[in-house]
């Protein structure tokens, strides 16, 4: 599925071809918070990097946050690169060098109207802020650290692989 996405103010629009594009992963580990803000979680896709096209990339700028204790050594930064809009803000996608071949926009910047996910998985509960509450229905997963599968095997799981 091919999606694009936007900043809020317009500077920056992208599109990238998505295999997996169901919104089903709300993180609510405090980077995801802290860069997203809505509701306490974010929401990534997964999309394939080699497609990634951008208009207005001068004014993309890249943020590596700093990793959690027991994460690595006090202050050192994440590989993964949270992409934004240095004009508004807006957090567009994630690429992990680790994974070359991914890019993960994350929900809220897509334009694209986006299927329902027949589940959700809450992941980092351990990591949310204390005035945040998980509104999980029966069917949804919660993990307090990273859930059991990714996002590919998620699809594969539910027959929904290349929609």
């Amino acid at each position: 599925m091919r999606l694009e996405g936007s900043c809020h103010c317009g500077a920056v629009r992208f599109s990238v071809e998505s295999p997996h594009p169901y919104p089903f992963n709300l993180c609510y580990c405090s980077v995801c918070r802290k860069t997203q803000g809505g509701g306490g979680f974010a929401i990534n896709l997964s999309g394939r990097a080699d497609t990634l096209a951008v208009e207005g990339g001068d004014s993309v700028r890249v943020y590596r946050a700093r990793l959690g204790e027991g994460e690595a050594e006090p202050g050192e930064r994440s590989g993964a690169r949270r992409n934004f809009c240095g004009e508004c803000g807006s957090h567009l996608w994630l690429y992990d060098p680790r994974w070359p071949a991914l890019v993960h926009p994350v929900a809220g910047a897509i334009d694209t109207p986006l299927p329902v996910p027949p589940e959700r998985v809450h992941l980092m509960t351990d990591s949310k802020a204390s005035w945040v509450r998980v509104h999980a229905e029966p069917s949804d997963r919660i993990f307090g650290g990273h859930p059991d599968e990714s996002i590919e095997a998620w699809h594969r799981r539910h027959g929904l692989e290349g929609d």
